[in-house]
Formats: structure tokens, C-alpha cells, sequence
């Protein structure tokens, strides 16, 4: 669904397995999280980078369905 939610959505989603055990039990979980817990909240933060804002018209009002284009990026996105 990943694929698909970015080319027909524009959600960006991710899947993150931290080890080759896809449910890991209940005890191993304090581990699990101690072990990938500074890589995780780094990857978090990574939120903040890239380009945001809002698309306006000259009154500031919102354009709806504007297209927005990244040079060298072959995906656009649309406003909402």
C-alpha cells in the first residue's frame, strides 16, 4: 500500500522493520527499543527537513488543486 498511497495520495508512508523478527514478544520490546531508539527518533526528526508551506492567491486565499513541481523529482503534488 505504500507505493500506492504516495503515487495516488501524496502520503508518504513507511513500513520499519528493526529486525527480522516482524512481532517480536512482549519481553523483547524494552531490548528492541533501547537497541534502536536514538536511530528512530533521529529518523523522526527528519519531519522538519524538505520544502513546506502554503500555495495562496494574491487576497491569500488558499488554491485548491494547485500543482506543485519539483525540479528533478517525477512526482507532483497537489494542494488540498
Amino acid at each position: 500500500i505504500n507505493d500506492f498511497s504516495y503515487l495516488h495520495t501524496n502520503c508518504f508512508e513507511l513500513s520499519i522493520y528493526v529486525g527480522c523478527d516482524k512481532y517480536p514478544h512482549e519481553s523483547e520490546l524494552p531490548e528492541e527499543w533501547e537497541n534502536n531508539r536514538e536511530s528512530l527518533i533521529v529518523f523522526m526528526e527528519q519531519v522538519h527537513r524538505g520544502i513546506k508551506g502554503v500555495v495562496k492567491d494574491v487576497h491569500g486565499k488558499g488554491i485548491p488543486n494547485a500543482v506543485i513541481s519539483v525540479e528533478g523529482v517525477n512526482h507532483d503534488v497537489r494542494t488540498g
